[in-house]
Protein backbone atom coordinates (compact mmCIF):
# COMPACT_ATOMS: atom_id res chain seq x y z
CA UNK A 1 0.00 0.00 0.00
CA UNK A 2 2.02 3.30 -0.86
CA UNK A 3 1.73 5.83 0.86
CA UNK A 4 0.97 8.44 -2.31
CA UNK A 5 -1.92 5.70 -3.56
CA UNK A 6 -5.62 6.96 -2.89
CA UNK A 7 -5.98 3.42 -0.97
CA UNK A 8 -3.28 4.61 1.33
CA UNK A 9 -4.81 7.49 2.15
CA UNK A 10 -8.58 6.29 2.27
CA UNK A 11 -7.03 4.05 4.99
CA UNK A 12 -5.02 6.91 6.99
CA UNK A 13 -8.69 9.13 6.78
CA UNK A 14 -10.23 6.18 8.38
CA UNK A 15 -8.00 5.52 11.14
CA UNK A 16 -7.69 9.41 11.83
CA UNK A 17 -11.92 9.22 12.17
CA UNK A 18 -11.64 6.14 13.92
CA UNK A 19 -9.21 7.52 16.38
CA UNK A 20 -10.99 10.59 17.71
CA UNK A 21 -14.20 8.74 17.81
CA UNK A 22 -13.66 5.78 20.14
CA UNK A 23 -12.77 6.10 24.30
CA UNK A 24 -9.29 7.56 24.43
CA UNK A 25 -8.15 4.71 26.39
CA UNK A 26 -8.52 2.34 23.32
CA UNK A 27 -6.55 5.14 21.09
CA UNK A 28 -3.10 3.40 21.44
CA UNK A 29 -5.07 -0.55 20.88
CA UNK A 30 -6.55 1.27 17.48
CA UNK A 31 -3.04 2.47 16.07
CA UNK A 32 -1.83 -1.24 16.87
CA UNK A 33 -4.33 -2.73 14.99
CA UNK A 34 -4.57 -0.38 11.83
CA UNK A 35 -0.58 -0.64 11.92
CA UNK A 36 -0.72 -4.23 12.10
CA UNK A 37 -3.74 -4.19 9.20
CA UNK A 38 -1.30 -2.00 6.97
CA UNK A 39 1.78 -3.94 7.56
CA UNK A 40 -0.27 -7.46 6.29
CA UNK A 41 -1.39 -5.80 3.55
CA UNK A 42 1.93 -6.10 2.13
CA UNK A 43 1.89 -9.57 3.03
CA UNK A 44 0.95 -12.18 5.92
CA UNK A 45 3.79 -13.89 5.68
CA UNK A 46 5.89 -10.49 6.88
CA UNK A 47 3.92 -10.61 10.01
CA UNK A 48 6.27 -13.37 11.06
CA UNK A 49 9.22 -11.38 10.84
CA UNK A 50 7.87 -8.23 12.72
CA UNK A 51 6.21 -10.60 15.15
CA UNK A 52 9.72 -12.20 16.16
CA UNK A 53 11.56 -9.26 15.86
CA UNK A 54 8.77 -7.88 18.74
CA UNK A 55 8.52 -10.34 21.00
CA UNK A 56 12.45 -11.15 21.00
CA UNK A 57 13.24 -7.49 22.01
CA UNK A 58 10.76 -7.48 23.95
CA UNK A 59 11.25 -10.57 25.97
CA UNK A 60 15.05 -9.88 26.25
CA UNK A 61 14.64 -6.19 27.70
CA UNK A 62 12.38 -7.42 30.22
CA UNK A 63 15.25 -10.37 31.13
CA UNK A 64 17.78 -7.29 31.38
CA UNK A 65 15.71 -5.06 33.70
CA UNK A 66 14.84 -8.27 35.80
CA UNK A 67 18.35 -9.43 36.11
CA UNK A 68 18.78 -7.80 39.80
CA UNK A 69 15.79 -9.18 41.24
CA UNK A 70 17.38 -12.57 39.67
CA UNK A 71 20.51 -12.71 41.16
CA UNK A 72 19.45 -10.13 44.47
CA UNK A 73 22.91 -8.45 44.87
CA UNK A 74 25.86 -10.49 42.87
CA UNK A 75 26.85 -7.44 41.35
CA UNK A 76 29.42 -9.75 38.81
CA UNK A 77 26.51 -12.16 37.61
CA UNK A 78 23.74 -9.14 37.23
CA UNK A 79 26.63 -7.69 34.95
CA UNK A 80 27.55 -11.05 33.44
CA UNK A 81 23.95 -11.95 33.11
CA UNK A 82 22.99 -8.42 31.45
CA UNK A 83 26.07 -8.99 29.27
CA UNK A 84 25.20 -11.70 28.11
CA UNK A 85 21.22 -11.10 27.36
CA UNK A 86 22.03 -7.78 25.87
CA UNK A 87 24.55 -9.64 23.46
CA UNK A 88 21.56 -12.63 22.24
CA UNK A 89 19.44 -9.70 22.11
CA UNK A 90 21.61 -7.88 19.37
CA UNK A 91 22.77 -11.40 17.79
CA UNK A 92 18.72 -12.54 17.52
CA UNK A 93 17.91 -9.41 15.82
CA UNK A 94 20.88 -8.60 13.60
CA UNK A 95 20.89 -12.00 12.77
CA UNK A 96 17.71 -12.81 11.63
CA UNK A 97 18.39 -8.82 9.15
CA UNK A 98 21.87 -10.40 8.11
CA UNK A 99 20.78 -13.94 7.32
CA UNK A 100 17.89 -11.88 5.59
CA UNK A 101 19.52 -9.48 3.77
CA UNK A 102 23.22 -10.88 3.11
CA UNK A 103 23.48 -14.13 2.72
CA UNK A 104 23.10 -14.41 -1.13
CA UNK A 105 25.69 -11.49 -1.04
CA UNK A 106 27.88 -13.94 1.26
CA UNK A 107 27.53 -16.66 -1.32
CA UNK A 108 28.13 -14.25 -4.30
CA UNK A 109 31.51 -13.38 -2.88
CA UNK A 110 32.15 -17.06 -1.56
CA UNK A 111 31.27 -18.47 -5.11
CA UNK A 112 33.80 -15.73 -6.79
CA UNK A 113 36.65 -16.10 -4.35
CA UNK A 114 36.62 -19.85 -4.18
CA UNK A 115 35.13 -20.94 -7.71
CA UNK A 116 32.39 -22.51 -5.84
CA UNK A 117 28.91 -23.23 -6.90
CA UNK A 118 26.35 -22.61 -3.96
CA UNK A 119 23.32 -22.05 -5.14
CA UNK A 120 21.37 -18.11 -3.65
CA UNK A 121 18.81 -18.87 -1.39
CA UNK A 122 15.49 -17.46 -1.58
CA UNK A 123 14.76 -15.55 0.97
CA UNK A 124 11.52 -13.11 1.50
CA UNK A 125 12.80 -9.46 2.37
CA UNK A 126 9.89 -7.41 4.81
CA UNK A 127 9.69 -4.54 4.05
CA UNK A 128 11.51 -1.58 6.62
CA UNK A 129 13.02 -4.53 8.12
CA UNK A 130 16.25 -2.62 8.59
CA UNK A 131 14.49 0.77 10.25
CA UNK A 132 12.22 -1.77 12.75
CA UNK A 133 15.20 -3.65 13.38
CA UNK A 134 17.65 -0.52 14.49
CA UNK A 135 14.72 1.00 16.11
CA UNK A 136 14.04 -2.26 18.33
CA UNK A 137 17.99 -2.59 18.79
CA UNK A 138 18.24 1.11 19.94
CA UNK A 139 15.32 0.45 22.59
CA UNK A 140 17.36 -3.22 23.79
CA UNK A 141 20.70 -0.90 24.37
CA UNK A 142 18.91 2.12 26.09
CA UNK A 143 17.20 -0.63 28.68
CA UNK A 144 20.82 -2.58 28.99
CA UNK A 145 22.05 1.32 29.61
CA UNK A 146 19.58 2.09 31.87
CA UNK A 147 18.50 4.91 30.46
CA UNK A 148 14.78 3.88 30.96
CA UNK A 149 12.64 1.09 32.55
CA UNK A 150 10.95 -1.62 29.64
CA UNK A 151 7.44 -1.66 28.96
CA UNK A 152 5.70 -4.06 30.84
CA UNK A 153 2.95 -4.49 28.18
CA UNK A 154 3.98 -6.60 25.06
CA UNK A 155 1.11 -5.15 23.08
CA UNK A 156 2.08 -1.33 23.84
CA UNK A 157 5.75 -2.26 22.80
CA UNK A 158 4.32 -3.70 19.90
CA UNK A 159 2.99 -0.40 18.93
CA UNK A 160 6.62 1.16 19.19
CA UNK A 161 7.79 -1.42 16.73
CA UNK A 162 5.27 -1.09 14.30
CA UNK A 163 3.91 1.64 13.90
CA UNK A 164 1.81 1.99 10.56
CA UNK A 165 3.17 5.82 8.86
CA UNK A 166 7.03 5.20 10.33
CA UNK A 167 7.68 1.52 9.29
CA UNK A 168 8.42 1.25 6.37
CA UNK A 169 10.90 4.13 6.24
CA UNK A 170 11.61 5.64 9.49
CA UNK A 171 12.24 8.15 10.96
CA UNK A 172 13.98 5.37 13.36
CA UNK A 173 12.63 6.36 16.59
CA UNK A 174 13.44 6.49 20.16
CA UNK A 175 11.33 5.18 23.04
CA UNK A 176 12.06 7.58 25.68
CA UNK A 177 10.72 10.00 22.82
CA UNK A 178 7.72 7.59 21.22
CA UNK A 179 6.51 5.95 23.85
CA UNK A 180 4.24 8.87 26.55
CA UNK A 181 2.34 10.24 22.47
CA UNK A 182 1.91 6.42 21.88
CA UNK A 183 -0.06 5.83 24.67
CA UNK A 184 -1.58 8.72 26.38
CA UNK A 185 -4.95 10.32 25.26
CA UNK A 186 -5.70 12.34 22.48
CA UNK A 187 -8.04 15.12 21.66
CA UNK A 188 -9.23 16.31 18.25
CA UNK A 189 -7.81 19.23 17.60
CA UNK A 190 -8.63 20.99 13.84
CA UNK A 191 -5.53 23.10 13.78
CA UNK A 192 -3.45 19.76 14.17
CA UNK A 193 -4.88 18.42 11.09
CA UNK A 194 -4.81 20.39 9.39
CA UNK A 195 -0.77 21.19 9.92
CA UNK A 196 -0.49 17.42 9.14
CA UNK A 197 -2.29 17.84 5.39
CA UNK A 198 -0.35 20.85 4.66
CA UNK A 199 2.95 18.54 5.85
CA UNK A 200 1.47 16.05 3.86
CA UNK A 201 0.43 17.57 0.32
CA UNK A 202 4.07 18.88 0.81
CA UNK A 203 5.64 15.58 0.76
CA UNK A 204 3.25 14.57 -2.06
CA UNK A 205 4.65 17.74 -4.34
CA UNK A 206 8.45 17.02 -3.64
CA UNK A 207 7.64 12.89 -4.20
CA UNK A 208 5.44 13.11 -7.45
CA UNK A 209 6.84 16.18 -8.90
CA UNK A 210 10.25 16.90 -8.19
CA UNK A 211 11.38 12.61 -7.49
CA UNK A 212 9.15 10.87 -9.78
CA UNK A 213 10.18 13.24 -12.71
CA UNK A 214 14.19 13.15 -11.97
CA UNK A 215 13.42 9.45 -11.63
CA UNK A 216 12.86 9.08 -15.41
CA UNK A 217 15.63 10.71 -16.05
CA UNK A 218 17.82 8.77 -13.83
CA UNK A 219 16.78 5.59 -14.80
CA UNK A 220 17.25 6.40 -18.57
CA UNK A 221 20.88 7.75 -17.91
CA UNK A 222 22.24 4.99 -15.27
CA UNK A 223 20.41 1.97 -16.87
CA UNK A 224 21.45 3.08 -20.59
CA UNK A 225 25.18 5.14 -19.33
CA UNK A 226 27.12 3.87 -22.36
CA UNK A 227 24.57 4.92 -24.73
CA UNK A 228 23.84 8.04 -22.35
CA UNK A 229 27.48 8.82 -21.81
CA UNK A 230 27.31 12.35 -22.68
CA UNK A 231 24.55 12.84 -19.67
CA UNK A 232 26.29 11.30 -16.34
CA UNK A 233 26.68 14.99 -14.65
CA UNK A 234 22.95 15.83 -15.34
CA UNK A 235 22.50 12.09 -14.45
CA UNK A 236 23.63 12.27 -10.75
CA UNK A 237 22.38 15.93 -10.65
CA UNK A 238 19.07 14.41 -11.15
CA UNK A 239 19.71 11.33 -8.99
CA UNK A 240 20.45 14.28 -6.32
CA UNK A 241 16.74 15.41 -6.83
CA UNK A 242 14.93 12.25 -7.10
CA UNK A 243 16.51 11.17 -3.63
CA UNK A 244 16.17 13.67 -1.48
CA UNK A 245 12.69 14.63 -2.83
CA UNK A 246 11.76 10.65 -2.38
CA UNK A 247 13.06 10.47 0.77
CA UNK A 248 12.16 13.93 2.76
CA UNK A 249 9.19 14.27 0.63
CA UNK A 250 8.60 10.30 2.26
CA UNK A 251 9.21 11.70 5.67
CA UNK A 252 6.86 14.97 5.14
CA UNK A 253 4.14 11.86 4.80
CA UNK A 254 4.49 10.00 7.67
CA UNK A 255 5.49 13.01 10.05
CA UNK A 256 2.00 14.76 9.13
CA UNK A 257 0.49 11.62 8.82
CA UNK A 258 2.10 11.14 12.62
CA UNK A 259 0.86 14.81 13.67
CA UNK A 260 -2.93 13.95 13.01
CA UNK A 261 -2.82 11.49 15.74
CA UNK A 262 -0.93 14.26 18.20
CA UNK A 263 2.21 12.24 17.49
CA UNK A 264 5.63 14.38 17.13
CA UNK A 265 8.08 12.20 15.38
CA UNK A 266 12.02 13.32 14.97
CA UNK A 267 12.83 15.43 11.76
CA UNK A 268 14.97 13.28 9.50
CA UNK A 269 16.23 15.91 7.25
CA UNK A 270 17.59 19.66 7.53
CA UNK A 271 18.05 21.31 4.21
CA UNK A 272 21.34 19.09 3.77
CA UNK A 273 22.22 20.50 0.25
CA UNK A 274 22.91 23.79 2.16
CA UNK A 275 25.53 21.68 4.26
CA UNK A 276 29.16 23.05 4.60
CA UNK A 277 31.00 19.85 4.51
CA UNK A 278 30.31 16.40 4.49
CA UNK A 279 30.49 15.91 8.39
CA UNK A 280 27.58 18.63 8.44
CA UNK A 281 25.84 16.81 5.47
CA UNK A 282 25.50 13.69 7.69
CA UNK A 283 24.10 16.25 10.61
CA UNK A 284 21.49 17.23 8.08
CA UNK A 285 20.73 14.01 6.16
CA UNK A 286 18.42 10.83 7.56
CA UNK A 287 19.12 12.12 10.84
CA UNK A 288 17.59 9.83 12.93
CA UNK A 289 20.19 7.50 11.17
CA UNK A 290 23.23 9.57 12.06
CA UNK A 291 22.33 9.71 15.55
CA UNK A 292 21.57 6.04 15.76
CA UNK A 293 24.80 5.72 14.70
CA UNK A 294 26.48 8.27 16.85
CA UNK A 295 24.78 6.92 20.20
CA UNK A 296 24.77 3.07 19.62
CA UNK A 297 28.09 2.74 17.70
CA UNK A 298 30.43 6.00 17.59
CA UNK A 299 30.52 6.53 21.50
CA UNK A 300 30.74 2.88 22.35
CA UNK A 301 33.40 2.41 20.12
CA UNK A 302 35.53 5.78 20.29
CA UNK A 303 35.00 5.45 24.69
CA UNK A 304 35.89 1.51 24.66
CA UNK A 305 39.28 0.37 26.38
CA UNK A 306 40.53 -1.17 22.95
CA UNK A 307 40.05 2.38 21.34
CA UNK A 308 41.78 3.99 24.77
CA UNK A 309 44.49 1.40 24.04
CA UNK A 310 45.29 2.93 20.58
CA UNK A 311 44.72 6.15 21.03
CA UNK A 312 47.42 5.93 23.52
CA UNK A 313 49.80 4.28 20.86
CA UNK A 314 49.27 6.22 18.32
CA UNK A 315 49.98 9.60 20.86
CA UNK A 316 53.00 8.22 21.20
CA UNK A 317 53.76 7.33 17.59
CA UNK A 318 52.36 10.06 15.86
CA UNK A 319 52.28 13.45 18.31
CA UNK A 320 49.50 14.71 20.21
CA UNK A 321 47.54 16.33 17.60
CA UNK A 322 47.12 13.09 15.24
CA UNK A 323 47.17 10.84 18.02
CA UNK A 324 43.75 12.40 19.54
CA UNK A 325 42.23 12.78 16.15
CA UNK A 326 43.42 9.58 14.92
CA UNK A 327 40.65 7.04 17.21
CA UNK A 328 38.18 9.29 16.16
CA UNK A 329 38.90 9.13 12.30
CA UNK A 330 39.23 5.16 12.79
CA UNK A 331 35.92 5.22 14.90
CA UNK A 332 33.94 7.03 11.96
CA UNK A 333 35.79 4.89 9.24
CA UNK A 334 34.18 2.24 11.05
CA UNK A 335 30.51 3.74 11.42
CA UNK A 336 30.57 4.80 7.88
CA UNK A 337 31.45 1.12 6.94
CA UNK A 338 28.59 0.01 8.97
CA UNK A 339 26.31 3.13 7.10
CA UNK A 340 27.11 1.80 3.89
CA UNK A 341 26.18 -2.27 4.37
CA UNK A 342 23.12 -0.82 5.94
CA UNK A 343 22.03 0.99 2.42
CA UNK A 344 22.49 -2.57 1.07
CA UNK A 345 24.35 -5.96 -0.21
CA UNK A 346 26.62 -4.83 -2.55
CA UNK A 347 30.27 -3.48 -2.53
CA UNK A 348 29.09 -0.51 -3.89
CA UNK A 349 27.67 0.52 -0.95
CA UNK A 350 30.58 -0.51 1.07
CA UNK A 351 32.80 1.78 -0.75
CA UNK A 352 29.83 4.61 -0.66
CA UNK A 353 30.03 4.12 3.36
CA UNK A 354 33.76 3.78 3.70
CA UNK A 355 34.04 7.19 0.70
CA UNK A 356 31.89 9.28 3.41
CA UNK A 357 33.75 7.62 6.56
CA UNK A 358 37.42 8.55 5.03
CA UNK A 359 36.62 12.20 4.25
CA UNK A 360 35.07 12.76 7.35
CA UNK A 361 37.83 10.72 9.18
CA UNK A 362 40.33 12.83 7.31
CA UNK A 363 38.73 16.11 7.78
CA UNK A 364 39.16 15.51 11.43
CA UNK A 365 42.88 14.98 10.97
CA UNK A 366 43.36 17.90 9.27
CA UNK A 367 41.87 20.53 11.58
CA UNK A 368 44.85 22.14 12.58
CA UNK A 369 45.80 22.01 9.17
CA UNK A 370 42.85 23.77 7.78
CA UNK A 371 43.29 26.04 10.10
CA UNK A 372 46.66 27.25 9.53
CA UNK A 373 46.26 27.25 5.70
CA UNK A 374 43.11 29.53 5.87
CA UNK A 375 45.36 31.77 8.20
CA UNK A 376 48.20 31.90 5.51
CA UNK A 377 45.90 32.63 2.84
CA UNK A 378 44.08 35.30 4.30
CA UNK A 379 40.61 33.55 4.13
CA UNK A 380 37.71 35.13 6.03
CA UNK A 381 35.75 31.85 7.59
CA UNK A 382 32.43 34.12 7.75
CA UNK A 383 32.52 35.67 4.73
CA UNK A 384 29.36 34.85 2.29
CA UNK A 385 31.87 33.80 -0.59
CA UNK A 386 34.08 31.01 1.82
CA UNK A 387 30.29 29.88 2.87
CA UNK A 388 28.92 29.51 -1.14
CA UNK A 389 32.78 28.00 -1.31
CA UNK A 390 32.24 25.36 1.73
CA UNK A 391 28.65 24.53 0.20
CA UNK A 392 29.44 24.04 -3.53
CA UNK A 393 32.46 21.62 -2.65
CA UNK A 394 29.92 19.61 -0.36
CA UNK A 395 27.42 19.42 -3.01
CA UNK A 396 30.01 17.91 -5.32
CA UNK A 397 31.46 15.83 -3.05
CA UNK A 398 28.30 14.31 -2.42
CA UNK A 399 27.55 13.84 -5.50
CA UNK A 400 30.78 11.85 -6.27
CA UNK A 401 29.38 9.42 -3.60
CA UNK A 402 25.82 9.21 -5.91
CA UNK A 403 27.59 7.62 -8.17
CA UNK A 404 28.36 4.71 -5.88
CA UNK A 405 24.52 4.78 -4.26
CA UNK A 406 22.81 4.38 -7.93
CA UNK A 407 25.57 2.63 -10.06
CA UNK A 408 24.56 -1.10 -10.59
CA UNK A 409 28.33 -1.37 -10.12
CA UNK A 410 31.39 -0.20 -8.64
CA UNK A 411 33.05 -0.22 -12.21
CA UNK A 412 29.70 1.40 -13.59
CA UNK A 413 30.23 4.07 -11.01
CA UNK A 414 34.16 4.85 -11.87
CA UNK A 415 32.92 5.20 -15.57
CA UNK A 416 29.73 7.92 -15.11
CA UNK A 417 32.34 9.91 -12.84
CA UNK A 418 34.86 9.83 -15.91
CA UNK A 419 32.27 10.89 -18.62
CA UNK A 420 30.73 13.72 -16.00
CA UNK A 421 34.45 15.72 -16.73
CA UNK A 422 35.21 14.22 -20.01
CA UNK A 423 32.22 13.89 -22.14
CA UNK A 424 29.62 16.61 -22.55
CA UNK A 425 26.39 15.69 -24.83
CA UNK A 426 23.66 17.62 -23.55
CA UNK A 427 21.09 17.34 -26.66
CA UNK A 428 21.40 13.40 -26.07
CA UNK A 429 18.73 14.57 -23.27
CA UNK A 430 15.98 14.82 -25.60
CA UNK A 431 15.89 11.42 -26.77
CA UNK A 432 14.90 9.99 -23.52
CA UNK A 433 11.25 9.20 -23.73
CA UNK A 434 8.57 9.89 -20.78
CA UNK A 435 6.01 8.32 -20.49
CA UNK A 436 3.42 7.02 -22.89
CA UNK A 437 4.27 10.81 -25.18
CA UNK A 438 7.86 9.17 -25.78
CA UNK A 439 10.36 12.36 -25.89
CA UNK A 440 7.71 14.49 -27.26
CA UNK A 441 6.89 15.60 -23.56
CA UNK A 442 10.68 15.26 -22.34
CA UNK A 443 10.96 19.20 -22.62
CA UNK A 444 7.85 19.61 -20.46
CA UNK A 445 9.21 16.89 -17.72
CA UNK A 446 12.26 19.14 -17.90
CA UNK A 447 10.62 22.10 -17.39
CA UNK A 448 8.07 20.38 -14.58
CA UNK A 449 11.37 19.25 -12.75
CA UNK A 450 13.51 22.30 -13.23
CA UNK A 451 10.30 24.87 -11.45
CA UNK A 452 9.75 21.82 -8.69
CA UNK A 453 13.59 22.07 -7.66
CA UNK A 454 13.32 25.73 -7.64
CA UNK A 455 10.41 25.89 -5.36
CA UNK A 456 12.03 23.69 -3.49
CA UNK A 457 15.42 25.30 -3.21
CA UNK A 458 13.11 28.61 -2.25
CA UNK A 459 11.51 27.00 0.70
CA UNK A 460 14.85 25.78 1.98
CA UNK A 461 16.61 28.86 1.37
CA UNK A 462 13.91 30.61 3.68
CA UNK A 463 13.94 27.79 6.50
CA UNK A 464 17.68 28.15 6.93
CA UNK A 465 17.63 31.66 7.26
CA UNK A 466 15.22 30.09 10.47
CA UNK A 467 11.59 31.11 8.63
CA UNK A 468 8.75 29.10 9.94
CA UNK A 469 7.10 28.66 6.76
CA UNK A 470 4.91 26.47 7.78
CA UNK A 471 4.06 28.66 10.27
CA UNK A 472 3.72 31.58 8.26
CA UNK A 473 1.29 30.09 6.04
CA UNK A 474 -0.80 28.93 9.35
CA UNK A 475 -0.74 32.49 10.13
CA UNK A 476 -2.33 33.77 6.97
CA UNK A 477 -6.52 33.96 6.54
CA UNK A 478 -8.15 31.14 5.83
CA UNK A 479 -9.26 32.21 2.46
CA UNK A 480 -5.41 32.72 1.35
CA UNK A 481 -3.86 29.54 3.07
CA UNK A 482 -6.72 26.83 1.81
CA UNK A 483 -5.92 28.68 -1.43
CA UNK A 484 -1.92 27.71 -0.71
CA UNK A 485 -3.34 24.45 -0.14
CA UNK A 486 -5.52 23.44 -3.23
CA UNK A 487 -2.42 25.40 -5.39
CA UNK A 488 -0.29 22.92 -4.32
CA UNK A 489 -2.80 20.06 -4.71
CA UNK A 490 -3.43 20.54 -8.02
CA UNK A 491 -0.27 21.28 -9.05
CA UNK A 492 1.13 18.04 -7.98
CA UNK A 493 -1.96 16.30 -9.53
CA UNK A 494 -1.23 17.89 -12.80
CA UNK A 495 2.51 18.38 -13.20
CA UNK A 496 3.83 14.77 -10.86
CA UNK A 497 4.07 11.70 -12.34
CA UNK A 498 1.14 9.38 -11.91
CA UNK A 499 1.70 7.48 -8.65
CA UNK A 500 1.72 3.87 -10.69
CA UNK A 501 4.67 5.35 -12.89
CA UNK A 502 6.84 5.37 -10.05
CA UNK A 503 8.69 2.27 -8.62
CA UNK A 504 7.33 3.53 -4.59
CA UNK A 505 9.44 4.89 -2.36
CA UNK A 506 13.21 4.31 -2.62
CA UNK A 507 13.90 3.93 1.03
CA UNK A 508 10.66 1.48 2.00
CA UNK A 509 12.89 -1.25 0.69
CA UNK A 510 15.28 -1.24 3.17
Amino acid sequence: MSLISMKFLTFVAVAVIGYYLIPKRYQWVWLLAFSYIYYASSGMKYLVFLLYTTVVTYGTARMIYGAEQKFAKQKEKIKLYKKSIMVLALLLDFGMLAVLKYTNFAIANINTLFHADIRMVKFLLPLGISFYTFQSVGYILDVYWKRYEPEKNIFKFALFVSFFPQILQGPIGRYSNLAHQFYEEHSFDFTRIERGVQRVLWGFFKKMVIADTAAVFVDAIFDQYQTYNGLAILGVLAYSAQLYGDFSGGMDVVIGIASMFGIEMDENFKRPYFSISITDFWHRWHITLGTWMKDYLFYPLSLSKGMGKFGKFAKKTFGKTYGRALPICVANIVVFLVVGIWHGAAWKFIVYGLYNGIIIGFSGMMVKNYRDWKKKLKINDKSNGWHIFQIVRTFILVNISWFFDRADTIPQAFTMMKNAVTVWKPMQILDISVGMAGSMYTIIALIILGLGCVVQFIVSYEQEKNVDVQGAIDRKAKLVKWTVYVMLLVATAILGMPPNSSGGFIYAQF
